[in-house]
């Protein structure tokens, strides 16, 4: 199966998706399953992993309903209370429903860029591995050090980093980002998703050239068996659309083995997210 492993739903709102902002209007809409499962199918892409986009319970809940109707969302990384003492509780409702595969905090929007070292964050992340949950992990690249500390705290916790991490691309900018990764890999509980690159990068005027350096570096740090392909639709529409960035991503990988091209493509998020073979109802174009 080929998997997209990062992607988002949304009935837009002003007010509860405030992080849009005015230079973003092509994606200041509804964006549901049957748009995504279109393009999905020109793409040749078989499932996706659902991430939230909202910091409530009801967006979890919101993604769990989607998934529930829609075969292809094969899994949903949702958002939970982590600070709150009632969070246990919590867990084993919302883990009733099997398509729940991880959790996600938008740490890349706290004040404070010690946040995710805080006694209270990891006494809830601490509770993630009991119900069988993997954890996205959503900074900037300058919280690289602080996430190297927070993998160390949690060495069976299953983690992947999204977007790469968010470098400096726009900037052309490397370091201390490159070494950083490359720290961070020695964590075998660590993986990564080669997503949301190009709106780190100029939208406009972006090129593979551009996006080289960074994806070398992922695949070198992290390898072949533990890099997961990802969209990140609709966000990436303010780029370039979905069966392009799919076919960047595979140019990039052209030169690898087939098993290795599979495992990025699909097998490696199969595994990191336990997705069952066969999950999606429908046959490609």
């Amino acid at each position: 199966m080929r998997i997209d492993s990062h992607q988002h739903f949304w009935k837009y709102s002003p007010v509860e998706y405030a992080w849009i902002g005015d230079d973003a209007s092509a994606i200041k809409r509804d964006f549901m399953p049957q748009e995504l499962k279109t393009e999905m199918k020109r793409a040749g892409i078989d499932a996706s992993i659902s991430i939230q986009a909202r910091q409530t319970l009801e967006e979890t809940e919101f993604l769990l309903s989607l998934a529930a109707e829609n075969a292809c969302v094969a899994g949903v990384v949702g958002w939970a209370p982590l600070l709150s003492d009632k969070l246990p509780q919590i867990l084993e409702t919302l883990c009733r429903n099997p398509k729940l595969k991880g959790l996600r905090h938008v740490l890349q929007d706290e004040p404070d860029d010690k946040f995710i070292l805080s006694k209270e964050f990891n006494l809830g992340i601490s509770l993630l591995k009991e119900f069988d949950l993997s954890y996205d992990i959503l900074i900037y690249e300058r919280h690289l050090p602080q996430v190297i500390k927070f993998a160390d705290m949690h060495p069976e916790q299953r983690f992947v980093l999204d977007h790469v991490a968010k470098p400096r691309i726009r900037d052309g900018v490397l370091e201390p980002w490159r070494k950083n990764m490359f720290e961070l890999a020695k964590r075998a509980n660590v993986h990564c998703k080669i997503s949301g690159m190009l709106t780190e990068a100029d939208p406009k005027s972006w090129t593979l050239e551009t996006l080289l350096p960074y994806l070398k570096t992922a695949l070198e740090a992290f390898g072949p068996e533990r890099l997961l392909f990802g969209s990140d639709w609709p966000v990436c529409l303010l780029a370039c659309e979905y069966e392009r960035w799919v076919a960047v991503a595979e140019n990039f990988i052209s030169q690898l083995s087939q098993p290795e091209k599979d495992a990025i493509m699909g097998k490696n998020a199969m595994k990191f997210y336990k997705v069952n073979d066969g999950v999606a109802n429908y046959e490609r174009p």
